[in-house]
């Protein structure tokens, strides 16, 4: 699933990252073994030639999730997948940022 955000993210903002170096951090380490196989199969083909313009400029790290707490605690943060629903993330005692759901059938919808 991450791998799918990584390409929407590439395709969505191709006008402001075409040409620039890219870092893309993540948590989880299988997004970088996909996607450096030797032979993937037809789908995560498709990624490589969605990708293939800015693996040059793009280097994949990983961290573990205890490192990067912000991402890692929005990431845990369960909301059910529709669109029309918020829910708060308590970053301290006194704050609360609201954060409103994706719906994951919307944005695979667009790669189909």
């Amino acid at each position: 699933m991450e791998c799918l955000f990584i390409i929407w993210a590439l395709e969505k903002l191709h006008y402001y990252l075409y040409g620039s170096v890219l870092e893309v951090i993540t948590v989880f380490n299988a997004v970088k073994l996909v996607l450096n196989m030797k032979t993937p199969n037809r789908h995560i083909l498709r990624w490589h030639i969605a990708i293939k313009e800015y693996r040059g400029n793009m280097t994949i790290v990983h961290k573990a999730g205890n490192i990067s707490k912000n991402a890692y605690g929005l990431s845990k943060c369960e909301l059910p997948n529709t669109s029309d629903n918020t829910a708060y993330f308590t970053a301290s005692s006194e704050t609360q940022i609201p954060i409103e759901g994706i719906n994951i059938t919307d944005v695979g919808a667009e790669f189909l």
